[in-house]
């Protein structure tokens, strides 16, 4: 920076909050702090201009590390304006804090606050828009075993000194399991036990069956004799990785049987599980089209020039909400419930 060059204001109050929300972007909002960040965009114009400055500048540190990050592919004219001085004054603190932190900015949008009354809620007030739109639940248990809980699923814990078991109530869910071979882990789920000291697994209870698929090491799965049944011993059978069996929970059905399951159909079975979608200059139907193949809800685009739309942007991909929501407030869309559908068109 020459000597003719402006110095950074450091004592810049709206500057230094600018500063402190692209940190927390980030690491990601919570739904308080997303709704105390559009409210903090919205009380002064200066305080968007400045965001979207500060913004700007860390998209070029990471354009030149070949990262694209921004939020919009066709930056918008009025809030990042052509590099003057001010675009030096701005990134010069940023490479500052850049030296000092060293990381790299995604955004990640997460869904604000559902209570404030809006479409979600007051244009389709089922509970399958709570649920459909709900993010993935991920627990992690005293002993470090992690599970994620697919949407409407549920499970009961009781931990012993001698063994680890889990109820899953109703539902699906994935479990990654601590290894603590003087504690084995159960799983029960209709009947059906899966046993496991170290491995990684998919159970699915359906009223009629119990799937259980096995990504990671071995499992034992017992479903005892039903009551009255002519069955005198327990079904036993041992799955390990990339294995499947479905466990049928009539009490006369045939003894059940494991098949092969390839790579593919696991991934597709196991797509509900969150993982970041990165996009960059992504047509907006390809986007739909993931966030589709990911979740119950479908989106659709309701007007034909949306699919000239392109978008560089991070989400999780069970984040649907807050796809949804930077469309309408970033895209000028308006989103309408239609049945099991989200439509996405332009507000008239």
């Amino acid at each position: 920076m020459s000597p003719s060059e402006p110095t950074p204001d450091a004592t810049d109050p709206v500057a230094q909050a600018a500063a402190e929300w692209i940190l927390r972007l980030d690491r990601g909002l919570t739904a308080t702090e997303q709704d105390e960040f559009s409210q903090w965009l919205a009380a002064d114009p200066r305080h968007r201009a400045t965001w979207a400055e500060q913004r700007w500048s860390w998209d070029e540190l990471d354009r030149l590390a070949g990262l694209q990050v921004s939020v919009h592919a066709k930056p918008d004219p009025d809030l990042l304006a052509p590099a003057t001085a001010s675009f030096h004054r701005w990134l010069w603190p940023a490479l500052a804090a850049a030296a000092v932190l060293t990381v790299g900015l995604f955004f990640v949008y997460r869904p604000a606050s559902p209570a404030r009354g809006d479409w979600n809620s007051a244009a389709h007030p089922s509970s399958f828009a709570a649920q459909s739109l709900a993010l993935i639940e991920q627990r992690e248990l005293p002993d470090g075993t992690l599970i994620e809980l697919n949407r409407g699923a549920a499970v009961t814990v009781h931990y012993t000194e001698n063994e680890r078991r889990v109820r899953l109530e109703r539902g699906e869910a994935h479990f990654k399991v601590a290894k603590d071979p003087a504690r084995p882990f159960f799983v029960e789920a209709g009947g059906v036990t899966v046993r496991a000291v170290g491995t990684a697994f998919n159970v699915r209870l359906d009223p009629a069956s119990v799937e259980v698929l096995v990504t990671e090491g071995t499992v034992g799965v017992e479903r005892l004799a039903p009551k009255g049944s002519a069955q005198s011993e327990a079904n036993q059978l041992r799955l390990t990785a990339n294995e499947r069996t479905v466990i049928s929970l009539a009490p006369t059905a045939p003894a059940p049987q494991v098949s092969p399951v390839p790579p593919a159909e696991i991934e597709a079975r196991l797509a509900w599980q969150p993982r970041l979608l990165d996009f960059t200059n992504t047509p907006l139907p390809e986007i739909v089209a993931e966030f589709n193949r990911r979740n119950p809800v479908r989106l659709v685009l309701g007007d034909e020039e949306l699919s000239q739309v392109r978008l560089s942007a991070t989400f999780r991909s069970d984040n649907v909400e807050g796809f949804v929501r930077l469309m309408e407030s970033d895209f000028g869309m308006r989103p309408t419930w239609r049945g099991d559908e989200i439509v996405l068109a332009h507000a008239r």
